[in-house]
Parts: C-alpha cells; structure tokens; sequence
C-alpha cells in the first residue's frame, strides 16, 4: 500500500465527511475560534493581535474613503491608528454558517485596553472563509461604540437547515457572485423609488442587524428597526445615497455572502463634474436557498 494511496484515501475521507456534521456543531467551531482568536489578541498590541486571523486577501473598510485591501494593507491601517498600542479583546454574540461550511459570520463587542488602564468600547463584525489553515476572515469592520448599556446577549445562531459538499468551479460559483452584485444593484434602485429607510425595511432579514449609530450602544435588530435608523427625518424618496458592489463573496451553496462597495451621496457638490469616491462599506447577505431572494443580515 503506498503512501500516495494513503493521503487520497483520508483527503476523500474528509472532504466527503464535513457536510455529515451538523450546522449547529460546525457554527459552534467557528464561535469558539473566534473566541480563541480573542484570547491570543489580548496579549499583543492591536494590529498583532488581530493579524494572525486575516485572511491574505481580507478587506476593511476605513478612513480615509478605502477599502483596505490585503492583509498587509489592514495591518499597517490599524498599526498608524491612535490605539495601535492597545489591546484587543472581544466578545462574538452572534455566528452565521453558509450550507456549505466553507463561508460564516461573526459579530459582537470589543474592547480596547491601553497601558494606563484607558478603555475604548467597540463593535465588530467579521465575515470568515474557511483555508486550509483553518477559519479566517475576509471582510473586517469596527465602530465606536457609545456610552450606555448594552444588549450583550448571545443571539440565536444564523444556520442552514443541512450541510452540503462544498464546491469549487468557477462556472458554479461566478453565477452566484453575480446574483449578489445584481442583489445590492437592485436595493440601491429600489431606494432611489420608494426611499432609503422603506429599501432596507424591504431587502433585510427578519433578524438582521446593523451597527448602529452614535445613540445606539447595541446593535439595531430588525429590518424594520433598521429601515427607520437609517431613513432617519428622510423615510419616503428620493433616496440621498446611492452605491453599488465592487467586490463580492459568495459560498457555493448560494446561501451567504458578503459584498464590498461605497456609498455616494446623490447630489455633488457645487462645481464639481466628478462623482466623490464615497463611504466604504460591506454587507453580509443569505438567503434561504440559491434561487431565493438576496437579503442582508449584517451591516
């Protein structure tokens, strides 16, 4: 029997094994990772602590008007940040697991620790694929969190009703990708017809979240919550932004994925021709099948 045999033999093994796990245990692999990935940061400063759980091509968005792109470019992003000495530490509250095991979410609370005891509260999201050195994330975003108590309750999990066998051919996976460029084309139409807070009560799962804003300690649960958040004085049309995707991840089973892109204001400024670069964002997205409508269900 030869080695060569061997290694093919337990490769098939594996690969045919993981969909057989149940999304409950392999999301709660995930969470527990992420913790993990919490525990070793908060001995480190900042931009160390965090680099090991970065994917090479991961993205955040960041000042000034960037997607932060590469690990490289995230790294030096947060080490020329003021709280670059600081330690990381954070708390998930939340997992999501495509169908396929290969893609899922993580959101929660953070807290930055400084050498003289000073504390900054933050809110993070993470989107993470699984590498062959295990989960890692792709998409990363922070904000500020506000003075206040809050809601730090771990949320019931985001999970496919089975595992399948992951896949990996482009002409499976491309068709895929571009239903979700076309998904976030299609909400920022439908804002610019019926309004910006009425677009995202609409394109939102029932338990998305958003970050919230500066009154909002916790995060904003609820498309509904979140259609009146963000259309703020402003609910009916036209909408004051609009944006599109730049780039997108997708599982192969068609069921999360996360899109990148910037919002831009509709009105330019006086005397300008050019359109502004805008606001960088992401957007975490499922639906309940490959052929089902796109919703988001983190932002």
């Amino acid at each position: 029997m030869s080695w060569t045999w061997i290694a093919l033999t337990l490769a098939a093994v594996v690969q045919t094994a993981e969909p057989t796990l149940s999304p409950e245990r392999a999301a709660q692999a995930l969470f527990l990772d992420d913790q993990a990935f919490s525990s070793r940061a908060a001995q480190l400063p900042l931009a160390e602590g965090l680099a090991p759980m970065f994917a090479d091509d991961v993205i955040m968005p960041g000042p000034p008007a960037t997607l932060h792109r590469g690990r490289d470019a995230v790294v030096a992003f947060l080490r020329a940040s003021p709280d670059a000495a600081a330690r990381a530490s954070w708390t998930p509250i939340r997992v999501g697991l495509s169908a396929d095991g290969q893609h899922g979410f993580t959101f929660g609370f953070m807290t930055l620790t400084h050498a003289d005891g000073r504390t900054v509260p933050l809110k993070y999201m993470a989107y993470w694929v699984k590498t062959p050195q295990g989960w890692r994330v792709a998409g990363y975003k922070r904000a500020r969190r506000p003075e206040g108590e809050a809601v730090m309750t771990t949320m019931v999990p985001h999970l496919p009703a089975a595992l399948v066998a992951p896949r990996t051919e482009a002409s499976h996976v491309e068709p895929l990708r571009q239903s979700l460029v076309a998904a976030e084309r299609a909400f920022s139409d439908e804002a610019q017809r019926i309004g910006l807070g009425p677009a995202f009560a609409q394109f939102g799962h029932a338990t998305a979240v958003n970050m919230g804003g500066p009154a909002n300690p916790s995060y904003v649960v609820g498309a509904e919550a979140i259609g009146r958040l963000v259309g703020g004085d402003r609910p009916g049309p036209p909408s004051p932004v609009e944006w599109s995707c730049d780039v997108a991840l997708v599982a192969s089973s068609g069921d999360l994925g996360i899109s990148f892109g910037f919002i831009r204001p509709n009105e330019r400024p006086a005397g300008t021709t050019v359109a502004p670069q805008g606001t960088p964002f992401f957007t975490i997205w499922t639906r309940a099948s490959a052929t089902a409508p796109w919703r988001y269900i983190a932002e």
